[in-house]
């Protein structure tokens, strides 16, 4: 049975509202610490690693192993990192060397989610590395 990643972010959840959110954002940012040169692997989009960890913040997983794990298992994860697979270093390398462009993104998306009712107040913490 083939599942389409597409039809697991249901309209009017916190992960639909992430999905589209982060695709509307200048990420430029993020770019100039993720262009490889053409050496060795493709770097994750920032907007995949974004994504991820906003989804996984809400939920409560804040350490990057448990984040690489949600992200072989999840399959709402799945769908926001395009059937993508980060590792935990990747994850705390992009947490740690992002720090202050990623408060400004999550403030934009909480505050956007927080209007359209689909979080309710919690406390989300920007420190994911391990």
């Amino acid at each position: 049975m083939t599942v389409n990643l597409e039809e697991q972010l249901s309209p009017n959840t916190f992960e639909w509202a992430v999905d589209q959110l982060v695709d509307m954002m200048d990420l430029s940012i993020f770019e100039k610490n993720y262009n490889n040169d053409q050496k060795g692997a493709d770097a994750y989009p920032p907007s995949v690693l974004l994504k991820v960890i906003l989804f996984c913040y809400n939920r409560g997983q804040v350490s990057s192993r448990e984040i690489e794990k949600a992200c072989k298992e999840n399959i709402i994860l799945k769908a926001l990192a395009k059937d993508l697979e980060p590792g935990h270093s990747t994850i705390a390398a992009f947490i740690s060397s992002n720090d202050e462009a990623m408060k400004k993104i999550f403030i934009q998306v909480l505050l956007q989610c927080a209007d359209l009712g689909l979080i309710n107040g919690e406390i989300f913490g920007l420190d994911g590395a391990d």
